[in-house]
Formats: structure tokens, sequence, C-alpha cells
């Protein structure tokens, strides 16, 4: 504060000088102003500094008595570095002294550059909320520049030109043992690139400098920098930003967007050991999220190398969240349930997003890193075991992906980024301003751009190859357009959309020609027709009809949208992102529906043998089959939900999750019933709620009828046989001589009867 020292000096003097006067004369505050305060009129870097903080009439923190603590770092780049505490920690170092009533003050000492440890790195900004001790109430950022007489500002030399090596590509090229060639394309849709681009990493001792071990060199040609570095150890993990920016002042750190491992300041301390053992601790001179290569690769030895899915039209899919699986939440916890998973008869796992995503906790659909593979989860050898293991049971690995959009710690959101609006520029080569689609979340990918199409099918091919998994489904695939649409046109056919898909399908084939590939579409059927004709299957959402049936209504419960020959629907009566039918039937059942579990588990038995009975890959969301029952709200839509492990304690719940695993045992060992061969009919609609609901499948060798009684009374129903022939009760193995090719048969309510000419 200006003058502050010379008004103390007075005071003293003026207190010094009534020694003899029985009244001593009071010492005065100094005069304030409301805000943060200095006690140097030009703070150095090399000094001590006072801050004092008086709380505006009004303000969060006026009139609070309890203490303050100062949160507080060096600004650096417009980030915040060597940030003394986190937020929520009550250090002594940084609680603030009160002065008065809405006055507090803190010393920097015996130097700022000390105080804060900040080494070389430059101090001329510091960042300063002030808070209470529970974190309730604070003040807004508040700013203090410095004079650093001692260490400079980085300024970057003039561009030096060269033509791009030899066989890289952009990202990291690993040349021999002991050298790397760094690729950054930087480009914008005018034809235009930063004005300086350097590299800062364990390799140099994150100094930013302008000789060849940071500084990059540009080649116009290809619209990319590039530095090759030298004399590096093969074993060792390091950790590197690009440094980029222009003349005018901006300055972007970034991560290399086809690197296979990130490191983040702010989440990978909260992954626990067991699940990532043995992380490299995040480096001092890095700011934000940091990139990691190691030249020495892993040599994963597979035990299975070549797994082919058997019968791939007629899956049974389990998709899972690593996340809210098990106690764990991470693959050490899904390897201990392998088994389990196997004797239920699943034979593929569909992986919600693993790709890093912002965060620890998510149900992965922020990605910002698609070569790298989420740490909150395992390391990329735990992911290698999981998928191995899955093979060895004999059960296909599925990643879930998202192309639609990326988050804005993307590399390539950053590059081209417009701050003052938080979204990506309008000369972005990768991204939209503003998704053409109504359904865009983050930052919409531009798929007609080359640059975006040669991204993503470098990435299938890589997780194809580096992970050995058997496919994809594609998240929000309808948003790959850069036709302008609304929620009623954006389904409506769109030939550019089926060209980027047939595209992206083609890279995969290439790299896997039996790769399962799935498509959250939900388009008009002339356009799922012609892409299930390149090959991808169709997500086939049921969940409406199933639920009505689970609760007991027949309105809006046909279940005849779940089955046509083309296109490969992938149906499902649950998926990640729709309310449980277990739930509805709880808080919506008709009468008994809503009161008893038995009868709740019943009928959802009745919904399954309605289910798995369908020709066509078939998708369960987890614990389906246990008739879990905690809301899609519960702790927000994406937040973390209970685990019920304990359900398969309970009769009722094991008898459910038992009819699963005889019905997807009955398709998995009669594939030519549920094949596009085979002949197949049913009588699902409202209309026939009263009579029953049926099912008639038939092959050359073999036939089935399915009968369901949904209705809340118990039911004499006829039921039509294809051939009068020996019959079997399939759950009970009972035999019955069927002479005439119909027959009465007592179904009680929510129950179902299987009938097979085979046992």
């Amino acid at each position: 504060m200006k003058n502050y020292l010379l008004f103390m000096l007075v005071s003293l003097c003026i207190y010094s000088c009534s020694d003899n006067d029985e009244t001593k004369i009071p010492e005065p505050t100094p005069e304030l102003k409301e805000g943060i305060n200095t006690d140097l009129e030009s703070p150095d870097a090399d000094k001590a500094l006072t801050i004092t903080y008086k709380a505006p009439s009004g303000s969060a923190l006026y009139g609070y008595t309890g203490d303050i603590y100062a949160h507080t770092g060096i600004i650096t780049e417009d980030t915040w570095t060597y940030v003394v505490a986190d937020w929520n920690q009550n250090i002594d170092k940084c609680k603030m002294k009160k002065i008065e009533d809405n006055i507090w003050s803190i010393t920097l000492s015996p130097s700022v550059r000390q105080w804060y440890n900040s080494g070389e790195t430059p101090v001329t900004k510091l960042g300063f909320v002030f808070r209470s001790s529970d974190g309730k109430k604070q003040t807004d950022d508040l700013l203090v520049t410095l004079t650093d007489n001692k260490y400079q500002e980085f300024v970057p030399a003039a561009i030096k030109q060269a033509p791009l090596p030899a066989n890289v590509v952009e990202g990291i090229n690993i040349i021999n043992n002991s050298t790397v060639t760094l690729v950054l394309y930087d480009k914008d849709t005018d034809g235009n690139h930063k004005d300086f681009a350097h590299v800062t990493g364990d390799f140099n001792n994150w100094k930013l400098s302008n000789d060849d071990n940071s500084q990059m060199f540009r080649d116009d040609a290809s619209g990319c920098w590039w530095i090759t570095l030298n004399n590096l150890d093969a074993t060792k993990e390091y950790a590197f930003q690009y440094y980029v920016g222009t003349q005018n002042g901006e300055i972007i750190r970034l991560g290399d967007a086809y690197c296979e491992k990130i490191l983040d300041p702010d989440n990978d301390k909260n992954i626990p050991a067991a699940t990532y053992p043995d992380n490299k601790n995040y480096p001092e001179g890095g700011k934000g999220i940091v990139s990691v290569f190691q030249i020495q690769k892993d040599n994963y030895n597979w035990k299975i190398s070549n797994f082919k899915i058997q019968h791939p039209d007629q899956l049974v899919i389990y998709e899972m969240h690593f996340r809210d699986f098990t106690v764990s939440n991470d693959i050490n916890g899904a390897m201990q349930k392998l088994n389990y998973l196997k004797s239920l008869g699943v034979n593929a796992i569909e992986l919600m997003p693993v790709q890093e995503f912002d965060g620890n906790d998510s149900w992965g659909y922020n990605p910002c890193f698609f070569f790298a593979l989420d740490k909150a989860y395992g390391t990329k050898k735990m992911y290698k075991d999981f998928i191995d293991a899955c093979h060895e049971t004999g059960m296909a690995v599925i990643f879930d992906v998202v192309y639609n959009h990326a988050t804005g710690n993307m590399p390539f959101t950053k590059l081209y980024w417009d701050s003052k609006n938080n979204k990506t520029t309008k000369n972005n080569p990768y991204f939209n301003v503003d998704a053409p689609h109504p359904y865009s979340v983050f930052h919409d990918f531009n798929h007609e751009s080359p640059l975006v199409r040669q991204f993503v099918k470098r990435n299938l091919k890589f997780l194809l190859e580096e992970y050995h998994i058997d496919g994809f489904r594609f998240d929000l695939t309808k948003g790959f357009t850069q036709h302008s649409s609304t929620e009623s046109t954006a389904s409506q056919y769109d030939a550019s959309r089926i060209a980027i898909l047939k595209d992206y399908n083609a890279a995969i084939k290439e790299s896997k020609p039996d790769a399962f590939v799935i498509l959250e579409h939900f388009c008009e059927n002339k356009e799922e027709k012609e892409l299930a004709a390149d090959g991808m299957h169709l997500w086939r959402n049921m969940n409406n009809a199933y639920c009505q049936t689970a609760m007991g209504w027949n309105e809006n419960s046909a279940f005849s949208g779940l089955y046509e020959s083309t296109p490969a629907w992938v149906g499902f009566m649950e998926s990640h992102d729709e309310e449980r039918a277990a739930f509805k039937q709880i808080q919506w059942g008709d009468g008994m529906l809503k009161t008893d579990l038995s009868a709740r588990m019943q009928q959802l038995s009745t919904n399954a043998s309605f289910f798995f009975t369908v020709p066509g890959p078939k998708m369960i969301w987890q614990f389906g089959e246990m008739g879990y029952d905690v809301s899609i709200e519960e702790n927000g839509r994406t937040g973390k939900k209970p685990l019920h492990w304990e359900y398969l304690d309970n009769t009722d719940r094991k008898a459910l999750h038992d009819t699963y695993t005889r019905l997807i045992k009955l398709r998995n060992e009669n594939p030519e019933l549920f094949s596009s061969n085979t002949q197949f009919s049913w009588e699902v609609g409202a209309s026939n709620w009263e009579q029953g609901r049926f099912i008639t499948s038939s092959s050359t060798t073999k036939h089935m009828v399915v009968m369901g009684n949904f209705s809340n009374t118990d039911g004499e129903y006829t039921i039509t046989f294809p051939v009068a022939d020996k019959w079997y009760n399939y759950l009970t193995g009972e035999e019955m001589e069927v002479k005439e090719k119909t027959l009465k048969i007592e179904v009680p309510a929510h129950s179902y009867r299987i009938f097979t000419t085979f046992p």
C-alpha cells in the first residue's frame, strides 16, 4: 500500500513521544482501499511483500468472523502455477492475520520468490482468492503485478525453416533407441499458423530456449512444426509439452494429441495406487496436462492372439461401466467378475468410453486424448490383461468410442481457441464453432475435414492393433454431418453422413476384417439399411416398450420394433442412457407389480423371454439380469451408482438372473434358430395382450415356440405348434407329445413358457 511504511513509522513516533502522558494515543488503522492492497508501491519478486485485504461492504467475507486463508499462486501464461495449497487445505502458511473487522493480511517473506519456492520461474503476476476456512465464502480472483529483475520471460526467436524429415507422421515418432521426432500440425483454414513453436520437457529440464533442444523447425509445405530429440534413454518415460503462440501475446501449452499417456496435475493424485501403481510424478515445469512418451514399448505377450467372434450376428453384449461395476471402480475389480459374466453366458463386453476423458469420474463421453486410455481404470498393461482374459473366456471386447465431439482439453481445440466465447475459432481446421445438429455437447468435430478423417482412422487402426479389441460402438453418429438440422430433421436421409461412416468402416475392415461395428444412429430406415448393407450394425432402443410391459401396461408395449432381417439391429431393453425397468415398476407398476418383488422379477423374466429368443444381436445393460432398481437419476444422471451384488442372495432376483442364463444358453447352443435364415414369426402387439404373446421360430431341423402372459391374472392360452411332434418344456425338460398343432395350456400371471423340439 502506498506510503504504508511511512505511516507506520509516524504512528510509532507518536506513540513513543507520549510516554510521559498518562493517556496513550491509540494507534489508528491506516486507510485502505476496498479489496486487495500491498505495502510496496512497486512490488518486487525478490523482496518481502505484505498483502492486505479489506472486504467491501456486502461482499461474501464482509462481517465474517472466522479464519481466512489465501489460495494463491504465480500466474504464468494465464495459468496458476506454484499454488501453495489445494483449495480445501487450511495450512498455517496461508492463514491470514486479522487486523480488525473485515481486514486481514499476509506477508510473503523473506521474498515473494522464496515464499512460493518458484526457482527460476519469472514472477510478474500473483493470483489470490481469499476464502473462509470451510471454503463456502470467497472472493473473486484478485491479481497483484510485480517486477522481476532476476529472471525474464522467455522471448521466442524467429522461425527456422527446414523440411519435414521423411517417414514421420504427426505426433511422436520413435526413430531409434535414442531418438524421437515430434511433429505438430499447425495450419488453420485460412492457411495461417502460429508465430513460434517450442517443446519443453524432461529432456531439456523444462527450459524454454531458442536452441535445437527446444525450438521447433517449420515446414510450410506439410503445415507442420517438428523437432528431433537425441541422446534419450530408451527405458525412461519423458513428459513434455508444446509451447506455441503468436507475437500478440497468445501462449498455448499443449499436450500431444497422439500420445498414449498423459499426466494431469489436478486428477492423477486422486487415482489410487492399486488402480495405477508407480505413476510418473507430475513435472514441476509442466502447466496443465502434459504428454508422455517412452521409446521402449511394453512388448505385451498376448495369450490369445487370434480371437474370432463366433456367430457375430447372434452376440449377447454386456454393456459395462468400470466405475460402477465393482467396489474398486476399475479394471482390477472387473477382472474378478469375468467368471461371473462367463457363467451368465454373454459373449461380448461393450466398455463405456475408456479413452482419456476430463477428470476421473465420468461416463466417458467427454474425451480429450483419444490415443491414451484413462488411468482412472488402470494401466495400459491392465487394459491388455483384461482384453486378453476376456478372449480366454470366449468374450469379445467392444470399445464405445466418441468421435462426435471433444472437450476443451483436446489439443486440437486448444490450438485454435476463442477464449472470449469459450469456443473453438472459426478458422479451426478440425472443429465447428457450433454444431450443425441439435445434439451437440462440448466441441463438434467436422468430419468433412480431411484432417479429422485422417485422425479418426488412425485412431481406429491404433486401438484395433494395439489393444486387440474386436470392434467399436460409435457414439452419436447422427452428428457426423455438416448439414444443418433440427430435432425434426436430423434423422432424415443424409448421403454425406453415410459416406463418412462408410469411410470409417472401410478403415476398420482394412485393419481387422471381422471387426464388429455398431452405430448409435437412430435415423430413418432407408439410411440405416444402407449402413447395414455395408456391414455395420445399428443400435435399436426398445426401452419404452419393455418398460411398459415390465410395469404391466399394454399401451405402447409392442415389441415388433426389435426385429427386422435388415438392418442388423443390436436391440436392447436397457442401456446406460435409459431409465431402469425395475425402477419404473416400483414407481408406476400396475397392481402387485408395484408392491411385490416376486411378481416384478417374474414379469422381467417374461420380458427377457421375448427378448433373447428374437434373432439378431442383443445387448444387456449391467445388472439388468438382477432387476437393478436404482434410478438412472440417482446422484445425477451420470453420477456414480450404488452397487448391489447382494441382489444375488435374494431368491426372486436370483431367479431372474437364472432366467437370463438359461435364455442366453438357448441362443448360444442353438444358433440356427437365431440367424437370418430362421423362419421367424411373432404376435407381440398391443392387441395380443389378452390372448397372450407368441414367438415361433424354425430352422430346417429345430422348432421353438414362446408364449408369454404379461397380465396380472392367470390364463388359459391356445398355442399353435408349427409341427406335430415330440416337444419339450425347455425350462423343466418335461416331454409332451403334440398330436394336434394346437394345444391349450395354463400360464400363470407374469409368466412364460418355452417349448422346443429338442431337450
